[in-house]
């Protein structure tokens, strides 16, 4: 060791054989991480590649950019001047029906199903599923627990309830006692149920028109549902008495909300995942037949509503404005591969992230064109609008997911 020490004292030229030996071993313990690291990202790559896709999208080109935020859909504050009721009790509030005694019926994420009375106070009417204390924590357990998307009073009182999992069912709301009319298991026409959705009873025949969003994906992969742009949706009837299903629509893209015309001669059906509503003719010589009201929308529509005032509400789930680049679907409408590769290698929780915190409701008139909106630009109230239900002067607004039910007293047309 001493020798070492005095030889490069005495002989600075073997340090510097020493120094340069160094520095070649330096460059050369570089280019071996370098390329250990570029053979472990194609190794990771080729892993992703071949690792299957949850989805089988298909190319879809969109109209044209979103709309322009002028006319009509000028922006607004209107959805501010509201509040929010039961923080923390009532997760999901998503759609609504009352009765004559001021009573209001909402289904949460946890598969209750619950009464709001006059005075704001709620009651639990029953639980659609198992009732488990896991129930609500996360959404592997609603297959079990229920989930409870469109309710809807009928002609006896009883309420009607497409549980998005388990099938189509009345229920009375005093007793919370459950008849179970329409399994998911049976669905109709050979094809199971998975989502079902929206819900509406005429009150001139009793049927009850409802949808199923997928018959592929169930609600808590819904944005599977929306990335894959499939048309796997249905529109479909259920006649109390005669227990008979029968499908009036096939191919849609994520059905999702319906309303019926006052005069019950065509209902509006939302295709949620391409931003469209269409109206389906029940009487008269289009009876049978589709036509599109509304495309290339602003953003993804949810329920629509008929009006305290002889109109129909809307509410959107995730507006679609023109930024300096495109919305992410529209981005990638277009390339089932890059839709298969974000599907494989994007958790579903992180979309959250690219949603904007904005709140948004059209109100169209009878023939469908858009008469005014509604905006809550930075979120304050609420934002991700599933339903908007009005009944004695107020107005609720509903969602999929938020902790709390947003009301307005007072109505901005």
């Amino acid at each position: 060791m001493l020798y070492c020490v005095f030889s490069l004292i005495l002989d600075p030229f073997c340090l510097i054989c020493l120094t340069q030996r160094g520095l070649l071993f330096l460059k050369q313990k570089k280019r071996f991480m370098r390329r250990t690291l570029l053979v472990a990202l194609l190794a990771v790559s080729v892993g992703v590649y071949l690792l299957p896709s949850p989805i089988d999208p298909k190319p879809h080109v969109l109209d044209g950019p979103p709309p322009a935020l002028e006319g009509p859909l000028a922006v607004n504050q209107r959805l501010q001047n509201g509040f929010q009721l039961f923080t923390g009790k009532l997760h999901g509030p998503e759609s609504f029906t009352a009765d004559e005694d001021g009573n209001v019926y909402t289904g949460t994420v946890d598969g209750k199903l619950w009464r709001i009375g006059p005075n704001d106070s709620i009651t639990l009417i029953t639980q659609m599923g198992q009732n488990l204390p896991e129930c609500g924590s996360r959404s592997d357990y609603e297959p079990v627990c229920g989930r409870p998307h469109g309710v809807r009073l009928d002609r006896n009182g009883q309420l009607i309830v497409c549980d998005s999992y388990l099938g189509l069912y009345s229920v009375d709301p005093k007793t919370g006692e459950k008849t179970l009319l329409l399994p998911n298991s049976q669905g109709a026409d050979g094809v199971p149920f998975a989502f079902l959705n929206g819900l509406e009873i005429s009150s001139q025949t009793g049927i009850i028109y409802f949808t199923d969003s997928s018959s592929r994906w169930g609600r808590r992969h819904v944005k599977l549902e929306v990335i894959e742009l499939n048309s796997l949706g249905r529109l479909l009837s259920f006649d109390p008495r005669t227990k008979s299903v029968s499908v009036l629509l096939d191919s849609l893209y994520m059905p999702n909300g319906i309303a019926l015309h006052p005069d019950e001669k065509f209902l509006l059906l939302a295709e949620t995942s391409i931003g469209r509503i269409l109206r389906f003719w029940l009487k008269g010589p289009k009876a049978g037949t589709k036509e599109v009201v509304l495309d290339n929308m602003i953003g993804y529509p949810d329920n629509i509503r008929l009006s305290d005032h002889g109109t129909f509400l809307v509410g959107i789930t995730t507006p679609r404005f023109r930024k300096f680049l495109p919305p992410f679907l529209d981005m990638i409408a277009p390339y089932p591969a890059v839709k298969r590769f974000v599907a494989k290698v994007v958790p579903l929780s992180w979309y959250n992230l690219l949603l904007p915190r904005y709140a948004l409701v059209l109100e169209l008139g009878l023939d469908g064109d858009i008469i005014g909106t509604l905006h809550d630009p930075e979120g304050r109230l609420t934002w991700a609008i599933s339903d908007v239900f009005q009944h004695r002067g107020r107005t609720y607004l509903g969602s999929t997911d938020l902790p709390f039910l947003a009301v307005l007293d007072r109505w901005e047309s």
